[in-house]
Formats: structure tokens, C-alpha cells, sequence
């Protein structure tokens, strides 16, 4: 049997691991940051205006999710411009997992700071404006939904395993300051309405501990997640163990050592030790895993001689 003989470019290939969508997430989260930007300095001058101080201090912490939406819309073009720097082993895949950790913590900031001046002000309440207040708050609260809409992710609620880990964490980052934004409109609408309407003061500050609570918590999963990308963690135990499962059952080689990681959005790392009872066929087996599992980007595949093993056990 002839063995097939290769040249260099068959044993070289590019690491560009970005999302199919980078393009398009990176353009919309510009897009996004400026209309945030721009609706922010409305919310601080007419807060100025009107002496609303909930307009001003929502204005001042809209300031803190433009320039998380800045880190994002950065991380996008960093990401594109060393695509193909070889400096970085596996491509630059991971820039928007350390924005999205690096906005996650400022979302954790933010919920705290929250926090503190909304039992400050249940304490010490302060004069409103409702009026004017809930005028501005409407308007924001249409310019969230908006901007929402742009940056959702389709992946984001796919059940299937080789789709669901698919979503761009920076994105979703991105997505989260948004939804935080438009979570405290809908309480500020509905604690200036409450003043406005049944002259209930307290609500405003009430209503803060609340929405401050809910973006705790939406920041400790998005902390969770990316951080778990960054060291590398196992991307998906389920997908690991099909891959085990094929590799011994249907290609008949123990799987001494296996290594499953996050490249970017939509790409997976592989690193797997095999051996058998026979020489191993690594380009068949590389090409099987990949024909299975299509996120699979980058794969190596070693083999080890191991005279006793025998066939793998079901």
C-alpha cells in the first residue's frame, strides 16, 4: 500500500479562530456605544436642568456602561487586527472573553454602587422632578430596547451542545450593560411613577436595591463564564465525552489523555493521546472528529505504542 506523501502546506494552517459574526457584532457594539454615549450626556444636561438629581446620578452611571461598551467595541478590533499575529499561539480568539471579564467586574462595581446610594437615599431622601424625570426615563428606556435588539446573539439560547457554546462572550457582555440599562429604566419608570402619581418617595430608592441585586447576579455569571474560558477550562464535558466515546468505540484506540478548550466564539481547541493495540491512523481520526464535530478547529491527535493494551472496553 503506497503511502501518501505531503507537502508544506499540508502541514501548515492559519489560527484565525474569530466568530463568524465578528464583523457585524463589532460594527453594531460601535453603533451601540454611541447611542449610549449620546443619550448619556442628554440624561447629565437635563438632569442639570431640571435639578433631578435621579437623572444626573442615572446619567453619571450610564457613563460607566460607555466605556464597558468601549472595551468591548476595542476588544472586536483588537481581535481583527492581530487575527493573524503569531504571537498568539491559538489565534486572538479570546480578546473579547477578557473584555467581557473585564466588564463583568465593572458591572459588579456598578451594582454595588447602586446599592449604596439607594439605601443612602431611602435614609436621606432627596427632591425629584417626576415629571421631567419620567420623560427622559421613557426616552432611555427606548433607547435600551433598541439597542438590545442590536447586539442580541441568536446563539445565546440554542440547546444543542456543539451550537450552544457558539455565543461571543464579549458580546454578550456588551448585551448585559445594556439590559442593566434598560432593568433600572423600567424601575425608574415605575418608582417615578409611583411618586408622580401616589407621592410615594421611598419606591426610587427601593426599587434601586432591586435592580442592583439583578445585576449582581447577571455579573457574577458573566465573571463565571469568561473566566472559565481564560484558564482554559473544559469548553463542554458532554462534547468531551462523545469525542472519548468515538474515539474507543468506533475508531478502536484508548484514549490515554484528552484536552477540550474555547478558541473563540464558535472554535475548540483538541488535544488528545491515543493508542492501540496497532499503529494508529492519526489523519483518520482527525478527520472523522472533525467531520463530527465542526467546531473543532484545531486539532492534534499523538499516539503512544502500547503492546498490552488490547481492544478498548465498552
Amino acid at each position: 500500500m503506497m503511502s501518501k506523501t505531503h507537502d508544506h502546506a499540508d502541514w501548515t494552517h492559519g489560527h484565525v479562530y474569530l466568530g463568524q459574526a465578528h464583523e457585524r457584532a463589532e460594527s453594531r457594539t460601535k453603533l451601540v456605544t454611541g447611542l449610549t454615549a449620546l443619550f448619556m450626556v442628554v440624561e447629565i444636561t437635563t438632569g442639570l436642568l431640571f435639578g433631578s438629581m435621579a437623572l444626573l446620578a442615572d446619567g453619571v452611571h450610564m457613563a460607566t456602561h460607555v466605556g464597558a461598551l468601549g472595551l468591548a467595541a476595542g476588544a472586536y478590533w483588537l481581535a481583527r487586527r492581530h487575527a493573524n499575529d503569531t504571537r498568539f499561539s491559538f489565534g486572538s480568539g479570546k480578546f473579547g472573553d477578557l473584555a467581557a471579564f473585564a466588564s463583568a467586574i465593572i458591572l459588579g462595581l456598578l451594582s454595588l454602587g447602586v446599592a449604596i446610594e439607594s439605601v443612602r437615599r431611602l435614609v436621606e431622601p432627596v427632591s425629584v422632578r417626576y415629571g421631567e424625570a419620567l420623560f427622559i426615563a421613557s426616552i432611555g428606556l427606548l433607547v435600551n430596547i433598541a439597542s438590545a435588539y442590536l447586539l442580541h446573539d441568536p446563539h445565546e439560547h440554542h440547546e444543542n451542545h456543539e451550537q450552544s457554546h457558539h455565543h461571543d462572550h464579549n458580546l454578550r457582555a456588551a448585551y448585559l450593560h445594556v439590559l442593566a440599562d434598560a432593568a433600572t429604566s423600567v424601575l425608574a419608570i415605575a418608582a417615578l411613577g409611583s411618586g408622580l402619581l401616589f407621592g410615594i418617595a421611598w419606591a426610587d430608592a427601593a426599587v434601586g436595591v432591586v435592580g442592583a441585586v439583578v445585576i449582581a447576579s447577571w455579573a457574577y455569571g458573566l465573571v463565571r463564564d469568561s473566566a472559565l474560558v481564560l484558564l482554559d477550562a473544559e469548553d463542554d464535558p458532554n462534547l468531551a465525552c462523545d469525542i472519548r466515546a468515538l474515539v474507543e468505540g468506533e475508531l478502536g484506540a484508548h484514549v490515554f489523555d484528552l484536552h477540550l478548550w474555547r478558541l473563540g466564539p464558535g472554535h475548540r481547541g483538541l488535544i488528545v493521546s491515543v493508542a492501540g493495540p496497532g499503529d494508529s491512523d492519526i489523519e483518520r481520526i482527525k478527520r472523522i472528529l472533525c467531520e463530527r464535530h465542526p467546531s473543532l478547529s484545531h486539532v492534534t491527535v499523538e499516539t503512544v505504542t502500547c503492546a498490552d493494551c488490547g481492544p478498548p472496553t465498552a
